[in-house]
């Protein structure tokens, strides 16, 4: 973490303005921060794959493109941030977050829950 800019990576549920909401407080509060995040448009999120490999007639393969690129997105987001705020929504399974703050943890990033 650098003396002038935090660099936090935004996981979790995506169906509500919770990564505003800090975002704004961060603003306002006159922090400098880089906030990182998944791609939260699902359409966006499924398609990457495709968008920059190349169309797949097999859906597996279309999923499997998406799911690897976003991954490595991921990962390599993960890896950049001094902190990692995980949210975990009550509405669907939150396997992706709770990969990230796994992840995040055994980086040693600090993994927080924004709720």
């Amino acid at each position: 973490m650098s003396d002038s800019s935090w660099s936090v990576y935004q996981s979790g549920e995506i169906h509500s303005d919770w990564r505003g909401r800090i975002q704004s407080g961060a603003e306002s509060a006159g922090l400098s921060v880089e906030f990182l995040s998944p791609v939260t448009e699902q359409a966006s999120s499924d398609d990457a794959g495709v968008e920059i490999l190349g169309a797949e007639q097999n859906s597996f393969w279309h999923d499997h493109k998406g799911a690897k690129l976003n991954a490595t997105r991921t990962r390599t987001l993960i890896e950049r941030a001094d902190i990692v705020v995980v949210r975990f929504g009550d509405k669907y399974r939150q396997w992706n977050a709770a990969f990230d703050a796994g992840y995040a943890a055994a980086l040693g990033v600090p993994p927080s829950d924004p709720a």
